[in-house]
């Protein structure tokens, strides 16, 4: 399975990202790391042209503005014409009705392959109301042993639903399609601590997905596998002085060294 990581350094992808201007530098640095290339446009006069270039488009709608909004929905109706894959963050879906607007109209726009968000914001999207606090998942929400078989569920009526491969986040992550969930529980809890582990987690995702077309769903697993495992090595290796600032560093640093020797034997994975 894990020739999916290989892939994206044998391939080096381009990925045009409209990102979120809070994480912009994390999620170009982890493209980097995991072998491929970000480039970042975000004005709608040229979003469509450099989406051209490119071998896939990862749209988050973290720091969403009248500027950008039109930038998006122009770069994903040309991912659809040329058939390049697309991977949408909803990055605070529910929390307010631009984001959730937005979100819902980039769905509309062009075929998503996969949605990657935390559970209150897949919730927002198929149901039309969440419980999402700020850009975080609410706890109510939560993905958990007890209500696993339901979650995994959720997570194949979703994509169903929204017609996309979902990648749902948190403490356990579910990666499904309308068949097969990949229930993951790589990761450290210690990540939800840290600005933009979600934003470079799509940002690989696309980078994954570019780099194999053809196996989308496996693509989107490995990703989100990569950066779990990545959390757990990266928080193995810290000092006892070193907090938030260095421990983004070492999940970088880990994600441009991750084999995928290293994901078959680290990833912690069921299918369901």
């Amino acid at each position: 399975m894990f020739t999916t990581w290989e892939n994206i350094r044998q391939t080096a992808p381009l990925i045009h990202h409209i990102t979120n201007y809070v994480t912009v530098n994390d999620v170009a640095n982890i493209t980097l790391a995991c072998g491929a290339s970000p480039v970042m446009a975000d004005d709608v006069e040229e979003a469509a042209e450099i989406t051209t270039l490119a071998a896939g488009l990862c749209l988050n709608i973290g720091t969403l503005n009248q500027r950008t909004i039109p930038a998006m929905l122009s770069a994903a109706h040309k991912a659809s014409e040329l058939h390049h894959p697309i991977v949408l963050d909803p990055v605070g879906a529910g929390a307010t009705a631009l984001r959730t607007r937005t979100a819902q109209e980039i769905l509309a726009t062009a075929p998503i392959t996969c949605v990657r968000g935390n559970i209150s914001e897949i919730k927002t999207l198929v149901n039309g109301t969440g419980s999402t606090q700020g850009v975080d998942a609410a706890a109510v929400d939560s993905v958990t042993e007890e209500n696993l078989a339901a979650s995994c569920a959720f997570a194949k009526q979703a994509a169903v639903t929204l017609n996309t491969i979902m990648a749902i986040t948190g403490a356990i992550d579910l990666v499904a399609n309308e068949k097969t969930c990949y229930v993951i529980r790589n990761g450290r809890p210690e990540m939800s601590r840290i600005t933009g582990t979600g934003c470079q987690c799509s940002a690989i995702t696309a980078a994954c997905i570019a780099a194999n077309p053809k196996q989308p769903l496996e693509a989107a697993a490995t990703a989100v596998m990569a950066m779990g495992l990545a959390g757990e090595i990266a928080y193995e290796h810290l000092q006892d002085c070193e907090g938030n600032a260095t421990y983004r560093n070492r999940i970088i640093d880990i994600i441009c060294q991750l084999t995928a020797e290293d994901l078959t034997k680290g990833a912690k994975y069921e299918i369901r």
